[in-house]
């Protein structure tokens, strides 16, 4: 559904009674979830933040709630949705907050990716392992194939337990997270399955070969980062640290002195002495307010780059959802999918961070 026009155009301070008069009422009831790349305002209300792993961990133990809002984009509201119990609702304040990166590893290509790889190898011997930022049906899939959803936080810890099930990894949907989990474990025998490509455009040999094959999906939020970005930012601030997300370039990783997932990076920035300079490789809102944070540090962006999915949410969609709860923007799971994709999300948090 589209914002309606009676909850355009209010003021910020309207809009911010409005919405605690609703979490007032309601109480332990309802659960306001933030992912770090949220805009300040929205962020501000969320009873917990942090990153996809944290805010799936805190969404299965609101035992209590009867409302969870999950203020993030579909797939993060999809895994709340899967994990939380048959009497608890959840709901995305704007229904549209999309991820490119899920949308790069449609199911039905998937499907045929695995049956033309169970071509080229053993594929009792092959693992799918899926990244959180991926629909409910390829978490499902992977679910009812033997596999894990996985985080930046615990993707080595997976990777681990995956090759005490097979022999190889069949990785989705981003890229560069795959190779460099890999790399970072000394696996250098990684492949890219082309997607719309006859089996992948590799040859037998090549899969053979390899202990991980990743799919050619990635984040545009991250792949902006550069090794000229890099260099840049050692000529501009040269006692500075670098940390940057491991879905960027394997180069960028390489030329950073430390890679993280989002919570993995603030609790850098907060353990870093003071005054000493950060160099962020992430979302913009995020270095941001870790900048707010920190006062007595200087923190810096490796390169401006929003998440415009993730700035969809504002408090008129939060307002909205919440003063006619129930009625717009909840999230369902088709059952089957649910309950495949329950396997592979409770596989990543039993193994945490």
């Amino acid at each position: 559904m589209i914002l309606p026009e009676e909850y355009q155009g209010i003021n910020e301070e309207e809009l911010t009674g409005r919405i605690q008069s609703v979490r007032d009422r309601l109480g332990a009831e309802l659960v306001i979830l933030g992912h770090h790349y949220q805009r300040d305002s929205v962020y501000n209300f969320a009873d917990f933040t942090g990153d996809s792993f944290k805010l799936a961990k805190d969404a299965s133990e609101q035992k209590d709630a009867k409302y969870i809002i999950f203020c993030g984009v579909n797939f993060m509201a999809d895994a709340a949705r899967i994990l939380a119990s048959k009497d608890q609702r959840v709901f995305l304040p704007d229904i549209y907050a999309g991820c490119p990166m899920a949308d790069l590893a449609p199911i039905g290509e998937v499907e045929y990716a695995w049956t033309q790889l169970s071509k080229m190898t053993d594929i009792k011997e092959v693992v799918p392992i899926t990244y959180m930022n991926s629909t409910a049906a390829i978490k499902a899939f992977c679910g009812a194939n033997g596999g894990a959803v996985c985080t930046s936080s615990n993707a080595k810890k997976i990777f681990e337990w995956a090759f005490t099930q097979g022999k190889k990894i069949f990785f989705l949907p981003d890229e560069h997270l795959g190779r460099n989990t890999a790399f970072d474990m000394g696996i250098d025998d990684v492949v890219l399955w082309k997607k719309n490509t006859e089996y992948g455009g590799l040859e037998k040999g090549d899969v053979e070969k390899s202990r991980v094959v990743v799919w050619n999906g990635f984040c545009h939020v991250h792949t902006i980062f550069s090794s000229d970005h890099i260099r840049d930012a050692r000529e501009n601030y040269p006692d500075a640290k670098i940390i940057v997300h491991p879905e960027c370039l394997r180069e960028v990783v390489e030329a950073a002195d430390a890679s993280g997932s989002t919570e993995q990076i603030r609790r850098y920035v907060d353990k870093a002495p003071e005054g000493s300079t950060i160099v962020v490789g992430t979302e913009i809102n995020m270095v941001s307010r870790l900048a707010a944070d920190n006062p007595t540090k200087t923190v810096v962006p490796l390169f401006r780059s929003l998440c415009p999915n993730m700035f969809k949410i504002s408090l008129n969609d939060l307002c909205w959802t919440l003063e006619k709860l129930g009625e717009v923007n909840e999230i369902t799971v088709d059952p089957q999918i649910a309950k495949d994709a329950h396997l592979a999300l409770q596989r990543m948090l039993d193994f945490g961070k």
